[in-house]
């Protein structure tokens, strides 16, 4: 898990996540880096917008219950936009999946 955090931690300081930058900071927090680690969660990230990801994390944890004035209609509607933001989201994580197998 801390490789997960080391690669949040970077792209949150603006730092590029390569194997080379999340190596030092595992590294800096004392814990003993894992080579196969780094390189898994680096192919992992490659191609991934992690900014756009955890925009689309926050939208999934935050989406409000169904309900209100909207009656029947409305609540299902609504949960067929939640069902595709959790299928984005689960879609976006697969990629991760292997980590942590």
């Amino acid at each position: 898990m801390e490789y997960v955090y080391g690669a949040l931690l970077l792209h949150k300081l603006g730092q590029p996540v390569t194997a080379e930058s999340l190596t030092k900071v595992i590294s800096a927090a004392g814990a003993e880096v894992d080579e196969a680690k780094v390189k898994t969660l680096i192919a992992s990230l490659e191609g991934v917008d992690i900014g756009a990801e955890l925009e689309n994390a926050s939208a999934v944890a935050a989406a409000p219950a169904a309900g209100g004035a909207g009656g029947d209609a409305g609540a299902a509607e609504a949960d067929k936009a939640e069902e595709k933001k959790e299928e984005k989201a689960e879609e976006s994580a697969a990629g991760l999946g292997a980590l942590f197998g």
